[in-house]
């Protein structure tokens, strides 16, 4: 609000002053008014996209503007030895000038995200500074749960970040019609209700949010590098894009993969058989964190809550994967021997 009293303070004070002064011969004040008052509200719309641009892209268009006003300078010591006219060579000079300048401006911005303001010192890693060991977690993280045991076991520190734009995905599959999905969702909204009372985990909701683009997970990425963070996941697909955008993945998966599987062969759990898996006879279930269970001779079972043993744990980078059998069959097969 105060920006905007001052914004409409300065306009009313270039338009007052162009009124009297009456610049360049203009013989109405009010044509004079107008006038300032349009360049006022251009020098506004400048102020406006400069505070929205990152330090990079920053430093990369002054740079850029300094180069190319050097280059025109050079330029015009070669039109002024010219032989034409005092007037063509002030408005190929103008010209010149302008050009550079503009050139300059927009590659300078445009590559400003391939410097590391980092490596140039300290006093250009203020923009930053308030962002710090910043983590943005994701949709399918959340509904997976571990961040919140991984957090409260004191491995991740800093900020966990949940953008409104994840929130609303959250939402969204929480009230799916789709039974699996809404439970999912809910579980996701329990964890982070979850992390949030824990003292001890910083959970932040941000309203950052980018409309151009239309993929959260794209926005997800837009996020971090915007704020110089990490992105939390579990998604193996976000992890690959991620990589290609050089942006710092901490894949959840990852850390499953260097310790020792949650279950262990021979272990007996329950689970519901949601449909028919892709060998024969085989059903498939899902526990709450999303891990697939696969069962065998269940495809008849598909509504129905058994209990089976666990055969084997496959651990991927796309997630992980449960192999069991129905524990009346393994009792039956025991019996045979």
């Amino acid at each position: 609000m105060d920006l905007a009293v001052l914004r409409l303070l300065f306009v009313i004070l270039i338009a007052t002053v162009c009124y009297f002064l009456r610049p360049f011969g203009i013989q109405q004040g009010w044509v004079s008014a107008a006038i300032g008052a349009a360049a006022a509200g251009a020098v506004i719309v400048f102020e406006l996209r400069v505070r929205a641009l990152t330090l990079r892209r920053l430093i990369g268009a002054v740079a850029g503007s300094v180069l190319g006003i050097i280059g025109a300078a050079l330029f015009c010591l070669v039109l002024r030895t010219a032989p034409i006219s005092s007037s063509d060579s002030a408005v190929l000079q103008i010209f010149v000038l302008l050009l550079m300048t503009y050139v300059g401006l927009l590659v300078g911005a445009s590559k400003g995200d391939l410097l590391n303001p980092a490596a140039l010192g300290t006093v250009f890693s203020g923009d930053k500074q308030t962002h710090r060991n910043v983590k943005v977690l994701d949709t399918s993280v959340i509904i997976d749960g571990r961040i919140a045991d991984i957090a409260e076991a004191g491995f991740v520190d800093g900020t966990l970040v949940v953008p409104e734009f994840v929130l609303r995905e959250l939402q969204v599959v929480a009230d799916s019609t789709d039974g699996s999905k809404r439970q999912r969702g809910r579980r996701g909204l329990d964890m982070l209700q979850r992390m949030q009372s824990n003292d001890k985990i910083q959970v932040q909701i941000v309203p950052d949010d980018f409309p151009s683009i239309r993929e959260v997970d794209l926005k997800l990425l837009e996020l971090a590098k915007k704020w110089g963070a990490k992105v939390v996941t579990n998604d193996f697909n976000l992890n690959k894009v991620a990589h290609l955008h050089h942006v710092e993945v901490l894949n959840i998966n990852d850390l499953a993969n260097a310790l020792k599987p949650v279950v262990l062969p021979g272990e007996r759990m329950n689970v519901t058989i949601l449909k028919e898996g892709k060998e024969y006879n085989q059903g498939v279930g899902y526990l709450d964190d999303g891990t697939m269970v696969v069962v065998d001779h269940a495809r008849k079972l598909i509504g129905r809550s058994v209990q089976i043993s666990v055969t084997s744990v496959l651990q991927t980078a796309s997630g992980k994967m449960i192999f069991g059998k129905m524990e009346e069959m393994g009792k039956q097969a025991e019996e045979m021997m």
